[in-house]
């Protein structure tokens, strides 16, 4: 999953470096440590470079890997919220339902079937 790369040199070396370590606990802190920028100057650039919170841009990061995770294995949804970064499943549960429009389990459903269907073609 490609977001929106940023002519911003600082944000930009913040985003590589969260598609790699998005799962590591407090990843906005660390970003934010990586920029060398206090929270609120952090805060206001990468919401200006990329249009999205930097919080709101884990999320989408945790949630692609989580559909994959879903799409193409059997782990438990516990399991996939814990790979991708989660300790709290059913804080997972609830956010991935609010941002994808179904739960893990009918996603599951829905697109590992579609997924196989089409690697059969």
């Amino acid at each position: 999953m490609r977001f929106r790369q940023t002519d911003d040199a600082v944000i930009n070396r913040c985003q590589k470096w969260a598609e790699l370590n998005y799962r590591t606990p407090s990843p906005v802190a660390a970003m934010t440590k990586l920029s060398g920028l206090s929270d609120r100057s952090f805060v206001r650039r990468f919401a200006k470079a990329t249009e999205m919170k930097a919080i709101d841009y884990i999320h989408a990061l945790r949630l692609e890997a989580a559909k994959e995770l879903l799409e193409t294995g059997d782990l438990q949804v516990e399991a996939v919220a814990n790979e991708v970064g989660y300790e709290d499943a059913s804080f997972f549960g609830r956010l991935f339902r609010r941002k994808i429009g179904l739960t893990p389990q009918q996603y599951r459903i829905r697109f590992s079937a579609l997924r196989r269907a089409l690697s059969r073609d």
